[in-house]
This record gives structure tokens, sequence and C-alpha cells, in this order.
């Protein structure tokens, strides 16, 4: 396993970040696993030298924490754990979504509360809330560092003047600021590079992209997709516009440098996103043991130049997609 500074933290993460939607309970989705595969996978993870894992209080309704953090029972202090809030989680209260003060501190305790953990390495905004002014979710931020229930704070998916705004208005109050940004980006939605990705690489913000293998759209032939579990679900890998803007030629390209160099299509597909020197930690979801040795085997991937430049060209702007 190699490992990297996030960011600006001076907190060492193994270059491939577990994602979590994929364990906690079948009940949420058919393809998650339940707790004791979602344990042997996080087992698994840890004895391949992988020290980063991401989930949210949404996955599995919150059974995602508990799993997680019944996994890491004993062996918690060795790990960089994240987690996210933001989408409701209780229909009858409104108040258990957003990021006003009253949501981040009750659905923040009960993170805390299902991880089994005093403190979370890293809590993330899961989106942008247009109804709470940001100041009012900075300083509810900032007093959970200052009462250590949090020890970094994270952004995901939003607009890049949103996350400057963010910034600034932190470094205008003296609050804690955001030292992550979890966005969407990978070989067929490279809009990320216009603005956000050069903007995190300028301000030091760690970079730990969300779907690098585009919800499985570049682990295998385009026509062969929506064979998988997932692909016959509600959340279609085709909802982002990966068929888009050359998206079947650049999947095309990656069946064919993958059969040259002997290796997978995911395998080609994360070592492009590792290629990138503005991306820290790549979030690797996956329900197999195989997948996520695989993904491993990745990092011992180097693609030349031509090779990404072969990979990259068939590529053509999209609709921003992840957002919201």
């Amino acid at each position: 396993m190699e490992y990297t500074t996030l960011g600006d933290t001076g907190m060492e993460v193994s270059r491939l970040c577990l994602g979590c939607m994929s364990i906690g309970s079948s009940d949420w989705r058919d393809w998650v696993l339940d707790e004791e595969d979602g344990a042997e996978l996080v087992d698994r993870a840890i004895e391949l030298g992988i020290n980063f894992f991401d989930t949210a209080n949404m996955y599995s309704n919150g059974e995602s924490e508990r799993v997680l953090g019944n996994a890491l029972d004993g062996r918690r202090e060795e790990q960089v754990v994240a987690t996210k809030g933001y989408f409701q989680m209780d229909e009858g209260d409104p108040n258990s979504g957003g990021l006003s003060r009253k949501a981040i501190e009750q659905e923040l305790e009960h993170s805390l509360d299902r991880l089994g953990m005093d403190t979370v390495d890293l809590y993330q905004i899961h989106r942008w809330d247009y109804d709470t002014p940001i100041e009012q979710t900075l300083r509810a931020l900032d007093d959970a560092v200052r009462r250590g229930r949090v020890r970094y704070l994270g952004a995901s998916s939003m607009w890049t003047h949103q996350f400057a705004d963010a910034l600034h208005t932190s470094d205008r109050l003296g609050l804690d600021r955001f030292v992550t940004m979890q966005n969407h980006y990978n070989l067929v939605y490279r809009e990320e590079e216009r603005e956000m990705l050069p903007f995190c690489e300028r301000e030091g913000i760690g970079v730990i992209p969300w779907s690098p293998m585009a919800r499985g759209y570049l682990t295998r032939p385009d026509e062969a997709i929506d064979a998988t579990t997932r692909g016959e679900t509600e959340e279609r890998m085709y909802e982002h516009p990966y068929r888009e803007g050359g998206g079947r030629e650049s999947n095309a390209r990656a069946e064919q440098l993958a059969e040259e160099r002997g290796v997978k299509m995911a395998q080609i597909a994360l070592a492009w996103v590792l290629d990138k020197d503005w991306v820290d930690a790549p979030i690797v979801g996956t329900t197999s043991i195989e997948h996520l040795e695989d993904a491993v085997e990745a990092l011992e991937i180097d693609l030349s130049e031509s090779d990404v430049e072969f990979l990259e060209e068939p590529y053509e702007p999209v609709p921003v997609s992840g957002h919201s």
C-alpha cells in the first residue's frame, strides 16, 4: 500500500479509501453487503494496508456506520474514519436533514453513537444547503471541532464559487475551514478539472473523489453494463452523463488498453485517477474482496503519457452532474 498526506492536514492516509456505501443492510439496496460480509470486506481492506474509510449517515439509514464501527472495534486508533451528514434521515423530522446547527449537532451525535466513537476523524457536509446561511453551518462545524467531536472538516460536490465562499467565510470569522473535497471525478466525467480541482490544488485541499470507476461503467465494456445488479436498480450509472461526450469511446479505449497491458478495465480506470497529482485518495466502493484486491493492485500500474493521452482524447464537455 502507498500512503500520502491528506491535503495540508499532515494526516497520513492510504492512497485508496474504502467507500462504505456498499456495507450495511441489503434491505436498503439489494447490492449492499450485510454485517458479516461487510465486516469481512473491512478486515481484508485493513490487511491490504487501507487505513481510510468513508461512510455517511444516510447509507443504509445508519447501518453502514454501525457495521463499520463494529468492524473497527479494538483497532479504531490505527484507522482514519470519515462520515457525512446532510440528507434527511427521518421523514417525520425535517430537522434530521440539512446543515442547520440543530441538524448538524443531533446528526453528528447519532453518527458517533452508531460508529461507537467519541471523535470522528473527518466530518463532511454531504451537499450544499441552500436553506441555511453558510455562516451558521460553519460555526456549528467549528464548535464540533472545538468540543473534540470532530478532528477535520470536509465538503463534497458543490460549485467552486460555493466552496470558495465557504473557505473565505471561515478565514474571515476565524473558524476551522474545510480541508477536503469529495467530488465526482473519473475518466468519463472530468468537468471538475475546469475549476474545482485547480482551486483545491491552490488551497491545499485534499481531494478524495467519489465514483472513480464511474459507478461501474469503466469496469466492463459498455454493452455489458446493464447486466449488473446495481445497473438494474434506480441508481443506474447512466443517470450520470457517462455515455455522453465521448464516454463510449473512452470506455472502449480503457478496454483496449487493459487487454494490451494484461490487466482489468477497472484497474486502468483507477490507475488514471491515481495518476492525477491533485487526487489524494479515490474512494473505492465494492462488494467483492476480489475487486478490492484488484483495486490495490492498480497502484502498481504506471500509465505512460501516451497511455493517458489515448484514454483522454475522446472526452468532450458534458452536463455537470453530482451536485445535488
